[in-house]
């Protein structure tokens, strides 16, 4: 055999080898697991709109199981004892704990790359550093809803919650992380204050205001219900209560008070211990789109943090001030912060007097 032929004839077998490998190499390398055919989503109750949920199912074969809680802090103590969810919806108050105790999941960012769309102001803040747990989903005001034909004169500050001429008729939501910085507006100090005497202040001013107010089951999804009926004509709500109150028959105000506003946000977050993280990564890039996240607002009425949705809202809900706030309102603003640990016990004892005494 020749030296020529000797090397076409090598060159050849080469070829052959790569051309097998090429074949058998696809096949052994691993293959990522299927996505589970179910998800559970831990939220409060008609906030995330069934149409989002069944787009999402239709177009990935994923069902959504919606598990709801009645208060942060009952997701919080659920989660605690290892009860099993893929994704939950948090207060930023609870996320840094969770860290602490590596019981929240670092988000593979790879899986959502619609993380791109959210706005920069809702990025990398003190409480998760570029956003390793969390992902920002509804935002929004704190303020006062009332019947106008119910009361007798102008309603424009937090203390008129503590008016004795609505006694009875004060609606009060059980959630600490509303009411105390809300009590601490009234007072004239900061909504995040952990100072001990103005937390004193702040548990006098509570057991006060127990007598005269109704606590609001977590388990309702509104106030406005409440109020249409007359069984309350004051009490503290949201955005989404102010926008079922415009379509109300009755004459129900929402009020931003001279105080200000305290600024709420909620955020996503991977519980360690899901049995899908992959379906809840899949289901947050999903509604990042633009289009998806304006569905969203278009149906709960709350804003999210998420650029390009503009286009997609309803122009008389981007256009309303009560959903999307101007900065006149915006003026004393507050965002809760989360409370240092060393501070909880102070907040949950204040919390408990309140909640101990009989109405």
């Amino acid at each position: 055999m020749d030296k020529p032929f000797q090397l076409n004839f090598q060159l050849r077998n080469c070829l052959l080898v790569l051309v097998f490998l090429s074949l058998i190499l696809p096949g052994c390398a691993p293959k990522e697991p299927p996505i589970p055919k179910e998800l559970i989503l831990y939220n409060w109750v008609e906030y995330m709109p069934q149409s989002v949920l069944d787009a999402f199912a239709k177009e990935y074969g994923v069902t959504v199981k919606y598990v709801t809680y009645e208060s942060q802090e009952e997701a919080f103590d659920n989660m605690q004892a290892g009860n099993v969810y893929d994704l939950v919806v948090l207060k930023p108050e609870f996320i840094p704990e969770l860290v602490e105790q590596n019981q929240l999941k670092a988000i593979d960012y790879a899986q959502v790359l619609n993380f791109k769309n959210v706005s920069a102001n809702f990025r990398d803040l003190a409480f998760d550093p570029g956003n390793k747990y969390t992902i920002p989903f509804h935002w929004g005001t704190t303020g006062i809803l009332f019947r106008t034909d119910l009361v007798d004169r102008p309603i424009t500050r937090w203390s008129d919650l503590w008016d004795p001429t609505f006694a009875g008729k004060v609606g009060v939501w059980p959630i600490p992380d509303s009411l105390i910085p809300i009590t601490l507006k009234m007072l004239g100090h900061s909504a995040n204050s952990e100072d001990p005497a103005q937390m004193e202040e702040v548990r006098q001013s509570l057991l006060q205001l127990k007598p005269n107010s109704l606590i609001i089951s977590n388990t309702n999804a509104s106030v406005v219900p409440l109020l249409e009926t007359g069984e309350l004509e004051i009490a503290f709500g949201w955005a989404y209560d102010a926008m079922l109150a415009q379509e109300s028959t009755q004459p129900i105000e929402y009020i931003i008070p001279e105080e200000g506003t305290i600024l709420w946000t909620d955020y996503f977050c991977i519980p360690a211990n899901a049995a899908n993280p992959r379906g809840a990564e899949l289901f947050l890039n999903f509604i990042l789109q633009p289009e998806i996240a304006a569905q969203i607002v278009n149906e709960s009425y709350y804003p999210m943090a998420v650029d390009g949705m503009d286009e997609f809202i309803i122009p008389e809900i981007l256009n309303n001030p009560v959903i999307f706030p101007d900065n006149a309102q915006m003026q004393n603003a507050e965002i809760i912060l989360p409370t240092h640990k060393s501070r909880k016990p102070a907040y949950d004892e204040v919390w408990s007097s309140f909640m101990e005494v009989n109405p």
